[in-house]
């Protein structure tokens, strides 16, 4: 938030931080005033720091600083949890704005995959459009924390793995969407599993290429994708008879990536994709090669 006094008033108007990069700049200077400014101001205004200044044993100075090296830690502890706090603060609103549409519909949501299998047509396989705007919005955030947060690197991964963990346990921890593909009137079939699969795949890779996929947020993929995967076996449908080599997912998701950073084009992705036994075919692929494909979402 900004501050701007009324003259003449004696009150002052507070200006949201509406944009992403007003808000990156809001957490950077909360991270300065926690690491560096208020702990340095604190020492100098403590009582025991002006009384150790007068005092000409050295003893007693040392006597003096010992009691405040705790007072300073616990300071710095609750300003990190403050700091903390508005970090997870920032990214839960990112995640919900992902998440749910203007007026409260879930985007993310189980139709994206069991719809694929009713139409009787492949799909355009290229990552779900909510998986594309989150790919977007890390891209947008990294850049922007990288000229804000100099010297302060490891917050600004930090910034970029919870928001991204965010999203993700938001999905796995979704119960409508499990019981749903689950237990739902429309089983998963294997295209949904393949779309599904894909777009794990997509974040696992732009998340490793951007060096902020974390131990626990890989795990969690791989967990909800095994569930996927499970409730695919239970229609008695061998689900890894149906889905393509790594490979094909690995490459599908690195051309995605180019291409939503503008370095690939409809020309060369038949060059880039190889066409691998068991896969979708070269064609289908050049098909997903404009972004935000699935154009019901």
């Amino acid at each position: 938030m900004e501050t701007e006094s009324v003259e003449g008033s004696g009150h002052r108007i507070v200006r949201i931080a509406e944009t992403e990069a007003q808000q990156t700049a809001l957490l950077a200077n909360a991270v300065l005033l926690a690491d560096d400014l208020i702990p340095r101001a604190a020492a100098k205004l403590s009582p025991s720091n002006h009384q150790a200044s007068r005092m000409d044993d050295a003893a007693a100075k040392r006597s003096s600083s010992d009691r405040r090296i705790p007072e300073q830690r616990e300071l710095k502890r609750r300003l990190q949890r403050l700091v903390d706090q508005l970090r997870d603060s920032f990214c839960r609103q990112h995640a919900l704005e992902l998440i749910f549409t203007e007026d409260g519909a879930v985007r993310l949501n189980a139709d994206m995959y069991l719809s694929l299998d009713q139409g009787g047509e492949e799909p355009e396989w290229f990552p779900s459009p909510i998986y594309q705007e989150l790919f977007d919005k890390l891209t947008r955030i990294a850049n922007i924390a990288a000229e804000m947060f100099v010297g302060r690197e490891r917050f600004a991964t930090m910034l970029l793995v919870r928001l991204t963990e965010t999203v993700i346990l938001w999905l796995s921890e979704d119960q409508t969407f499990w019981e749903e593909i689950k237990d739902g009137p429309r089983p998963l079939g294997p295209l949904g599993l393949q779309q599904f699969y894909l777009d794990m795949e997509f974040v696992i890779l732009f998340a490793s290429q951007g060096r902020y996929l974390s131990r626990n947020l890989h795990q969690v993929i791989k967990n909800i994708i095994a569930k996927a995967i499970e409730a695919v076996a239970a229609t008695n449908i061998d689900p890894y008879s149906v889905l393509p080599e790594d490979e094909w997912f690995a490459d599908v998701a690195q051309i995605a990536i180019k291409m939503l950073m503008g370095k690939a084009n409809f020309e060369n992705v038949e060059r880039e994709l190889p066409a691998t036994i068991g896969s979708p075919t070269v064609a289908s692929a050049k098909s997903a090669t404009s972004p935000i494909s699935h154009g019901s979402q």
